[in-house]
């Protein structure tokens, strides 16, 4: 059965403002952000080819280049349906095709069926964003003042939405290269390498009545508020993520075959999918293998481990003897320990040489250990799982409108995940930051980071 073509939306007033506003935008600066982060999703998309863009490997996995329209579809919905002059879309199937989840917006393609469009192709997708592209920068020219401040928070939204999908399409096609029986890489560039990660240490926290949420000064996504008030009870952080030698010293102790170790959904998992390593691990010949963005390797034992579900971090923490940080533990423990958390470059320029998109070792030291030690790879590796469920600030309202359909109608059957990723656009990491997946997801860039209790006080010998 085809597609009726919908009738073009009549101009509406734009959504409700994202919660956070953007400050001291100009028109001008506007524009100059848009470009940036148009230009990125398009070098990120620039090795593939239009097969690589147009295959769906599983129903979570949307294709490349549906992750460009949908972004320009966003644009095209909530900046200039309302705003440009005799507004009228640029294709009007395209907002059927190309909406996600906004039932305020109308109705959407399945997201189980997006590998299934093999038209608009890629080529025409680039058209449609360069139509939109050019129509956006014509409206912030024209807007008066008035209408830019009201309308600048959904620009600013709408930069931050792509940077998710940038993310989104790098984790997305890992898993499509992943399932073609030549292992291609989406980047031709070595793995890091030759750094060995440091032993464990424990930050200590005195814990006690905390502030946790976003305070107010730049960006932030409506989950991120209000900033309230919790009560922690003293616990320590490990300094670093678990690495891949450590989860092999799992797997060799039967990690995937004790179910006294797994919550009982995660159990159940394991029984149905078979799970024995992480995502994209693979046993040939007694050795086991990696499929990364940059082909596939020899699993190295100080890098990260990364794509584990929720329910193998949970039973990993249960077997080392710990468990997984609560999302507040973790985001106050960061807010004092975070020098270490600043970013580094790999993740705001284009794929080239000499650039990694997967993990790197925790090398180096960090600041020893107690109340002065640093917490390493905060934003910059795996995203980390916590014990928190994923549910809405106290005092939380979503906006209304569509907008406010952006993450609270999300908050059920997922966990909390803090920090940030090797896959992360460098300006869109935060340590308030609250990314959320169901516990059983494992493509995500996720990996593990311990939690305590205080340590153990010593006796006199």
């Amino acid at each position: 059965m085809s597609v009726r073509p919908l009738p073009a939306p009549s101009p509406s007033p734009a959504p409700a403002p994202a919660p956070q506003p953007a400050r001291d935008r100009t028109a001008t600066q506007l524009s100059t952000r848009f470009a940036e982060v148009r230009a990125h999703t398009e070098r990120l998309a620039a090795p593939l080819s239009g097969e690589d863009q147009t295959v769906q490997s599983m129903p979570d996995v949307s294709p490349t280049k549906w992750h460009r329209a949908h972004v320009t579809w966003f644009f095209e919905t909530f900046v200039l349906a309302g705003n440009e002059p005799g507004f009228e879309p640029y294709e009007d199937t395209y907002w059927f095709l190309f909406n996600s989840y906004y039932e305020g917006v109308g109705p959407r393609y399945a997201r189980a069926e997006r590998g299934n469009i093999s038209r608009p192709g890629a080529h025409e997708v680039g058209r449609y964003r360069a139509n939109v592209d050019e129509r956006v920068r014509t409206v912030l020219e024209q807007l008066d003042d008035g209408t830019l401040d009201r309308l600048a928070p959904t620009i600013e939204l709408g930069f931050h939405h792509e940077q998710q999908h940038q993310e989104l399409l790098l984790m997305d096609i890992k898993h499509v290269l992943s399932r073609n029986p030549l292992r291609p890489a989406y980047l031709h560039a070595p793995l890091p390498s030759g750094a060995e990660a440091t032993p464990m240490c424990w930050v200590e926290v005195e814990g006690g009545v905390v502030e946790v949420g976003h305070d107010g000064d730049g960006f932030c996504f409506d989950n991120e508020l209000p900033r309230h008030r919790a009560y922690l009870e003293p616990y320590r952080l490990a300094d670093r993520l678990v690495t891949n030698g450590e989860w092999l010293a799992f797997m060799a102790d039967g990690g995937y075959r004790r179910h006294e170790l797994w919550l009982s959904d995660g159990w159940a998992r394991v029984q149905a999918e078979c799970w024995r390593a992480p995502l994209y691990w693979e046993e040939v010949d007694g050795t086991w293998f990696e499929h990364t963005l940059h082909g596939t390797w020899p699993v190295d034992p100080d890098l990260p481990a990364c794509h584990v579900s929720h329910f193998e971090a949970d039973a990993f923490a249960t077997w080392a003897g710990h468990r997984l940080p609560t999302e507040a533990e973790w985001e106050h423990a960061a807010s004092l320990h975070g020098p270490a958390a600043r970013r580094h470059d790999r993740a705001t320029g284009a794929p080239e040489a000499g650039m990694t998109l997967h993990p790197r070792a925790a090398a180096g030291t960090s600041a020893g250990t107690g109340a002065g030690a640093g917490l390493r790879q905060l934003l910059t590796d795996c995203w980390e799982w916590t014990s928190s469920a994923y549910l809405g600030y106290p005092g939380f309202h979503p906006p209304q409108g569509a907008i406010g359909e952006y993450n609270g109608k999300f908050m059920s059957g997922q966990m909390v995940l803090r920090g940030g990723s090797a896959l992360t656009p460098g300006t869109h990491a935060r340590l308030t930051y609250r990314n959320f997946f169901p516990p059983g997801a494992r493509w995500a860039l996720s990996g593990v980071r311990l939690a305590d209790g205080p340590a153990p006080a010593r006796t006199a010998s």
